[in-house]
């Protein structure tokens, strides 16, 4: 289970963030943080595969990497401080909608939706919900989902289509070039403890309705 022991390795390598620190505490990231965090994903996956059975049942290919690319980024650290996995019927790195679930050394991040989506299904999408606007909003609006993950996330365009403007005198989310939701709460308080499926599987079960949405548009 994920405990103490795993917050205290992101918060050294926070600070030792350098290869020749990571490599002489490896049998702490593979035996404190990367083993519990599959332990996680094979609990979790389950679940997954009875929702939406193209999910692949091998939790370590929903692993991200923990190492950084650092080719186009101005910050050279070549590690994480997270472990991130997502899920998806298309693979952690498709264009459609899955879950995602990360945790560092503080803070669960769970979520889910859309995070990337080339031009031609965006298209597609937004003519979906001009088309009507209330079948996204009666999702998204829902005291369930507000209450976990209040509105709806993803940058926006700044131009659309002449007819794709009428619909956003509705709804803003026509203009959305991500449809995704993103709760984070306290890590400490499941230390060692088993509610965290749980508690993880509930914010995915609210994500669920999204999902089937969007992969209805997207069909």
């Amino acid at each position: 289970m994920i405990n103490e022991t795993y917050s205290s390795f992101f918060k050294e390598l926070a600070k030792n963030n350098y290869k020749e620190w990571f490599h002489a505490n490896k049998k702490r990231y593979e035996n404190d943080v990367k083993m519990p965090f599959l332990n996680l994903l094979n609990a979790i996956l389950p679940t997954l595969k009875q929702w939406e059975s193209k999910i692949d049942e091998d939790s370590k290919k929903a692993l991200f990497r923990i190492n950084r690319d650092i080719r186009f980024s101005k910050d050279k650290s070549p590690y994480h401080t997270i472990m991130k996995a997502g899920f998806s019927s298309g693979g952690k790195k498709s264009e459609l909608p899955g879950f995602y679930l990360g945790i560092d050394a503080e803070n669960i991040h769970v979520g889910g939706g859309l995070f990337m989506i080339g031009t031609p299904e965006l298209k597609k999408l937004r003519y979906k919900i001009a088309e009507n606007p209330e079948v996204l909003l009666s999702i998204v609006q829902q005291p369930d989902f507000t209450q976990n993950f209040g509105k709806l996330k993803g940058d926006k365009a700044k131009r659309l289509d002449k007819e794709l403007m009428v619909a956003t005198e509705k709804t803003d989310l026509v203009l959305n070039k991500q449809f995704y939701a993103m709760s984070e709460f306290p890590l400490v308080p499941f230390y060692d403890s088993e509610i965290l499926i749980e508690e993880i599987l509930n914010h995915f079960k609210v994500i669920r309705p999204l999902n089937a949405y969007l992969n209805e548009a997207l069909a």
